[in-house]
């Protein structure tokens, strides 16, 4: 006779979000507040300036058995020979590894927030000509922490079924035009 077989449920593996900047880290935050997704967000896995600090962070986060989810703006690797090289190389480094979900969107984040209202995928020179759009729609947008950490401004993204809307907006233009956002993919992990 053999063992009993256990009837426990598999813990899911735990998903972490690294990031490069307050925006991303709040918006997630309050993402997190009003749906309930359980993700690991700390300031310790935010801040990430460079590649490869990113790729150190992507590391333990494996080495852990979790998912990394990686949000971060191609504006640069766009424009510094570089950097585009770093980017391509992390790429093709975790190209076949499921538990690690590139969220990158160009020019910034900003272009996510974007398509919770326009339907476009037009060029964008930098991240301030997207935000001079997007506020547009948010009046009052900042990149502040006075204004980011109020979570009533993604609560306004997200009213009227918005965060639906941006999310097929995204996965319909994939990266076919000037701009581009992957944030789509994070929701697809929160949500599965």
């Amino acid at each position: 006779m053999g063992r009993p077989v256990s009837n426990r449920k598999q813990k899911a593996p735990l998903i972490t979000l690294i990031g490069e900047g307050m925006t991303e880290q709040y918006y997630f935050k309050h993402i997190r507040s009003i749906y309930g997704y359980k993700y690991i967000l700390k300031p310790y896995y935010f801040g990430t300036t460079s590649l490869k600090d990113m790729d150190r962070k992507i590391a333990e986060v494996v080495a852990g058995g979790g998912i990394a989810i990686c949000v971060f703006d191609t504006d640069v690797s766009e424009r510094v020979e570089a950097e585009k090289k770093k980017l391509t190389a992390l790429f093709k480094k975790y190209n076949k590894k499921e538990n690690v979900i590139f969220c990158d969107s160009l020019p910034a984040i900003e272009y996510w927030f974007l398509l919770h209202y326009q339907n476009t995928n037009k060029y964008y020179n930098n991240a301030n000509s997207v935000e001079d759009e997007l506020s547009l729609f948010l009046l009052d947008y900042r990149k502040s922490t006075v204004y980011l950490e109020k979570e009533k401004w993604v609560s306004d993204l997200c009213a009227n079924e918005q965060l639906e809307i941006a999310i097929e907006r995204a996965r319909k233009f994939g990266k076919t035009g000037e701009s581009y956002s992957n944030i789509f993919k994070a929701f697809d992990i929160f949500r599965k």
